[in-house]
């Protein structure tokens, strides 16, 4: 049985005040509400939990459209949202932020991170998570087999976006020609020291800008409600270092399953908003490939159906599963997902995969 949370108003607050403006009050907790939530998500960027971060940008989503929210600050956070979001789906180089279809997410995270630097307080770390920005938007398109990809997110970089250092194009172009992402300058680059430094970038500022008033508020009505014991929807303590969550969830009848990844369509350069709206804000919806491409056309395919069934490990997927595996370690399935296009496959399906290879002793 769950335990009884007290979620009765503080003795001090008389709620027949009727001198108090209501829409005072609906701001001061929509910007708490918002506040939680930036939190929520920056921790499960921290975790790499994308099931966690998936759902609090939809919240995010949500409360953003508020009139209730005003100010820079709040403005800032929703802008941060965009740039983690960016990140967090780097390597899915099918998903698109921006109407261009040749700009891949870490390009425009590095765009939106330029309207950022206001909000670092450190320059040199504003200078490093540009460079690994620039770095990565072209390291993962080499990962992903797509030299000529890597060569147009050059281009596109010399066109419109200022490299940070001097020879930073010169040895780009020269790990271009090579094809090789295990270049040492890539690997000293890497996209797990991105999320390492923009960690960092992060923890820094919600020291200067606490955003947990909530989070306390919470934590205290829990402990101080009769029963202790955890709630059972909950996914451990408050504290950021916990060790990640789980990316999967048990079913009614014991199995296990993963939450299914919806992502919002729109066509729109605003946050969540309807095209009608002219107040431009930055999009932190995703859009795949696929749906840019039918938003062109006036013929309805079944795309989505065909993209989950499905279909037989190739020689090609195997080998996916393998470099993933060789490059961040057994078990470590929802990365690996990040790095390569298995057609829909869960971290479920990549398990029992590499224990088939296992037991036909194509792997060790």
């Amino acid at each position: 049985m769950d335990p009884e949370v007290n979620c009765e108003p503080p003795e001090d607050v008389d709620n027949t005040d009727t001198n108090v403006d209501f829409s005072q009050v609906k701001t001061v907790a929509t910007g708490w509400m918002l506040d939680f939530l930036f939190v929520s998500l920056c921790r499960s960027f921290k975790e790499n939990n994308l099931d966690e971060f998936k759902d609090t940008i939809s919240a995010i989503e949500a409360i953003s459209q508020s009139p209730a929210l005003k100010g820079n600050l709040h403005n800032e956070k929703v802008m941060i949202c965009g740039f983690l979001a960016r990140v967090m789906h780097g390597k899915q180089l099918d998903v698109r932020f921006d109407d261009d279809n040749k700009v891949m997410p870490l390009m425009s995270a590095a765009k939106l991170w330029t309207t950022l630097k206001d909000t670092v307080a450190d320059e040199a770390l504003f200078k490093n998570i540009t460079v690994l920005l620039l770095v990565q938007s072209v390291a993962v398109c080499l990962e992903k087999g797509q030299k000529s990809s890597a060569s147009s997110v050059l281009k596109w970089f010399e066109a419109h976006h200022e490299f940070p250092q001097q020879n930073l194009k010169t040895k780009l172009s020269t790990v271009l020609s090579k094809s090789d992402s295990y270049h040492p300058f890539i690997m000293s680059f890497s996209f797990s020291r991105l999320l390492e430094t923009v960690q960092s970038y992060l923890d820094a500022y919600l020291e200067k800008n606490p955003s947990d008033y909530l989070l306390k508020a919470a934590a205290k009505n829990v402990r101080s409600s009769k029963n202790p014991e955890p709630l059972k929807d909950s996914e451990g303590p408050l504290s950021a270092d916990e060790p990640p969550a789980k990316d999967k969830q048990k079913s009614k009848n014991g199995s296990c399953m993963r939450t299914k990844r919806k992502l919002l369509s729109t066509r729109s350069p605003e946050v969540w908003m309807p095209e009608s709206c002219k107040k431009v804000k930055v999009c932190l919806t995703k859009i795949p490939k696929s749906e840019l491409c039918e938003m062109t056309s006036e013929t309805v395919t079944d795309s989505s159906n065909n993209r989950r069934a499905r279909k037989k490990w190739t020689a090609q997927l195997d080998k996916y599963l393998k470099d993933g595996v060789r490059r961040h370690g057994l078990g470590k399935w929802s990365r690996i997902l990040q790095d390569y296009d298995f057609e829909g496959r869960t971290g479920v399906m990549l398990k029992d995969r590499w224990r088939i290879l296992m037991k036909a002793h194509k792997v060790s």
